[in-house]
């Protein structure tokens, strides 16, 4: 396999399952020293593990996205271990709370919040400076196809990748001139862990959603990421790039 990334340092959120998962094992397959961070230690290490039986190269971190000390701590050990950081995806995201607004709990609409849009502010906060001082790079945000549309029963979700949009947006703007592109990605309904909790009947909606007729994998998300970080995406930012089997085209 072509080693695109190879000499680059990359930090991904969320990568202990599902597509942040899928991106990592790609960057390391392609050369880059990956940075595995999630809230769950034995899933970030199974992923360092895998990684390393096939030969890359890959550290643990185990914190919350939703911690700014914990997301400080991740970037410092990126340069710490591998001297640098190049890259990054802001990846780390949770469900629900669901329902009418009126209905939808305080606490977990904060902590949907915190963990879906906050944590992504934390993260270009900690991430820019030292990808700076690496001479450019660039950061992805995972909002969703959820951030370009709406939907009446998912109103934190939607508010918080909608969030993920505008802050992409303006930081892209602000970083272009400096060297640091930043773009999101959109997916579709993907089958990750983060649907297993559903019904064969929901389930069997979600895919009715998409024209493509089916589900999209972590590893067709994965793609496009690993795109946007490469140079082969050198005049990208501030873009939003859906991987949606057609659901918002309708």
């Amino acid at each position: 396999m072509a080693q695109e990334f190879a000499g680059k340092v990359a930090l991904v959120t969320g990568a202990g399952s599902g597509i942040g998962e899928a991106v990592a094992k790609q960057l390391a397959a392609e050369g880059a020293s990956v940075v595995v961070a999630d809230i769950s230690g034995d899933a970030a290490k199974k992923v360092v593990a895998d990684i390393t039986a096939a030969g890359g190269k890959a550290v643990a971190f185990v914190g919350d996205a939703a911690n700014p000390d914990d997301v400080k701590a991740s970037v410092d050990l990126a340069v710490k271990t591998y001297g640098a950081l190049h890259l990054a995806l802001n990846n780390a995201g949770i469900g629900g709370p669901n329902g009418m607004i009126t209905d939808v709990p305080l606490d977990g609409y904060k902590r949907l919040i915190d963990v879906n849009l906050n944590s992504v502010f934390y993260g270009m906060q900690a991430e820019i400076p030292a990808i700076l001082a690496a001479g450019g790079g660039s950061i992805v945000n995972t909002s969703s196809i959820l951030g370009l549309v709406g939907t009446d029963l998912a109103v934190p979700y939607v508010t918080a990748k909608h969030g993920v949009v505008g802050m992409t947006k303006a930081v892209a703007i602000a970083y272009a001139p400096k060297g640091v592109r930043v773009n999101s990605v959109h997916p579709g309904y993907i089958d990750t862990p983060l649907l297993s909790a559903l019904d064969d009947a929901t389930m069997a909606a979600l895919v009715k959603m998409h024209p493509i007729g089916r589900l999209g994998t972590s590893e067709e998300v994965a793609e496009v990421v690993l795109f946007l970080l490469s140079d082969r995406s050198s005049f990208v930012t501030g873009s939003q790039y859906v991987v949606d089997g057609g659901y918002t085209a309708q």
